[in-house]
């Protein structure tokens, strides 16, 4: 027995099987699906996403991906909804209640309370005609034909689909509210994502240890002045305007070319017209900046004034890599 063999032929059965499953659900959306998209977007409430087992880890997902896209949501976990937990529940509230079968016990339960409170109640099941499906206001069908558990048991491919639907839903809504980047980022603003999306480089300056020379002063001037900013460059400025930058690279240079240093000032190895950034933008555009050009470092400048030097080694310490 080929026992590698078997493991990846079984890997990629589960996978197309899933494909397949999630595949089908376009030839099930009807005009609930845009019902409930309409619903939802014009709700003065929150969505309360609900389920039970397997089904509620996918009510959770989709409930994060909901609040980090624009639209409020809570979890209410079914067991725990009829013993308390069912006043989170407000007027204004729709309800989505995912379950494969639709006929759980927990499930038969909870739908009544639901209803008594008068909130839309959306299912999204496997079953229409079961007792949750019947009971609702609104049905996403999530049927699939099997699992890819080669029981037929464990919740793989109805999991997958109810987890897409979820999905489907939030882009939905995300267009339609023109939600933007700008907006993802005033929900994620902790993490690498959170810092891509909202540090800027004014966030990273240090306007008080900027290094700078005159394009008259020597050679040893240039090195200590680079060698104490410890940014492996220096602005050369004339009269309070930039007018180009030397490098560390600029200066291993001059050194194999020439035979002294005797009488060389800044000036005369400065290259001229740097790559420059406002402190306005985001530190993930200088990143991208400094990608495009393969340089490691940036001037920053606002409105033709010098304001210091961003580099790529202080980025990569902010992990937005």
């Amino acid at each position: 027995m080929n026992t590698t063999h078997n493991i990846l032929a079984t890997a990629k059965k589960t996978i197309l099987l899933e494909s397949e499953s999630i595949k089908n659900l376009t030839n099930l959306l009807d005009e609930n699906f845009e019902k409930t998209v309409e619903i939802i977007l014009n709700s003065k409430g929150r969505l309360i996403i609900t389920g039970i087992g397997k089904s509620a880890i996918i009510a959770q997902k989709i409930v994060a991906t909901m609040n980090s896209t624009g639209t409020p949501s809570m979890f209410l976990h079914a067991s725990e909804a009829i013993h308390g937990d069912l006043g989170m529940v407000q007027p204004d509230d729709v309800v989505i209640c995912i379950s494969k079968s639709g006929n759980s016990p927990e499930i038969k339960v909870l739908v009544p309370l639901l209803k008594r409170f008068g909130n839309t109640l959306i299912a999204i099941t496997g079953n229409k005609t079961s007792f949750l499906g019947k009971e609702s206001n609104l049905v996403l069908d999530t049927y699939v034909e099997n699992e890819a558990c080669p029981n037929n048991l464990a919740p793989t491919n109805s999991t997958t689909a109810q987890l897409v639907m979820g999905d489907a839903l939030a882009v939905c809504l995300m267009e339609l509210r023109n939600f933007t980047a700008e907006d993802f980022a005033k929900y994620h603003p902790g993490g690498a994502l959170g810092k891509k999306l909202l540090l800027r480089v004014s966030d990273m300056l240090d306007e008080k240890n900027k290094p700078v020379v005159s394009p008259d002063d020597n050679i040893k001037t240039v090195i200590m002045q680079i060698s104490e900013k410890r940014l492996g460059v220096t602005a050369v400025l004339e009269n309070n305007k930039l007018i180009g930058i030397i490098t560390d690279g600029d200066i291993r240079r001059m050194l194999n070319k020439s035979e002294t240093i005797t009488g060389l000032t800044a000036k005369d190895i400065m290259t001229i017209n740097p790559k420059t950034i406002k402190p306005s933008e985001l530190v993930s555009d200088a990143l991208n900046m400094m990608e495009n050009y393969s340089i490691t470092q940036l001037v920053v400048t606002e409105n033709e004034s010098y304001k210091g030097i961003i580099h790529l080694h202080d980025i990569l310490k902010e992990g937005i890599v």
